[in-house]
């Protein structure tokens, strides 16, 4: 160990980047991470927040911060946004202030968030590290996403439809990982997260 206390960090490497995980919907992006986090608590997941109305189960917090139209402006105006996005008439964002935090701390932290989000922290903090998590393949992706019961047939549609510019725009990543299995993935999001940035 370093005798002198300021130099101790700079051996340990640099802070944890940040990992943006991207993809498109009904992909199991949230299995994954709620997978990942049961088992590897330590790294930081950082919570959205929305205009939508919870689901059944959700909890204020924990899935997303839920806010209304003119709380979701306030932050906007504010620039507490690290990035947002509108889909199907709600907005969804990513608070800046906890993500910089963690990382200075050296947290390793990921965002779990859409295509559009994920251009915007590209160009926000242009040294995070993007993953996509691809399907095995489009019918198996239809039948996730008609299978879910949560959406008006109208609303499953809008997501196909956003899914198919979602996975032209797969070239745009560091990284692809197919989820063909949870726990596979899982290891390899992990490894990424996990590996020394050169």
């Amino acid at each position: 160990m370093s005798e002198n206390p300021g130099t101790g960090v700079d051996q340990l490497g640099p802070a944890k980047r940040l990992t943006v995980l991207s993809g498109p919907s009904g992909v199991g992006k949230s299995t994954v991470v709620k997978e990942l986090r049961a088992r590897h608590p330590e790294v930081w997941l950082s919570v959205s927040v929305t205009t939508r109305a919870p689901r059944p189960g959700e909890t204020d917090g924990v899935e997303y911060y839920f806010t209304d139209d003119a709380g979701f402006d306030r932050m906007i105006a504010a620039g507490e946004l690290l990035e947002w996005a509108e889909f199907a008439g709600n907005r969804y964002g990513t608070p800046r202030g906890p993500v910089e935090e963690r990382l200075r701390a050296g947290d390793p932290v990921l965002l779990e968030i859409d295509l559009q989000g994920a251009r915007q922290v590209r160009q926000n903090m242009p040294g995070a590290l993007h993953v996509f998590l691809a399907p095995p393949s489009w019918d198996e992706l239809v039948r996730r996403l008609a299978g879910r019961g949560t959406e008006a047939p109208e609303v499953v549609q809008q997501r196909l439809e956003a899914a198919r510019v979602e996975l032209a725009a797969e070239k745009e990543f560091d990284a692809t990982l197919v989820n063909t299995s949870v726990r596979e993935v899982c290891n390899e999001l992990l490894a990424l997260i996990l590996a020394p940035q050169v």
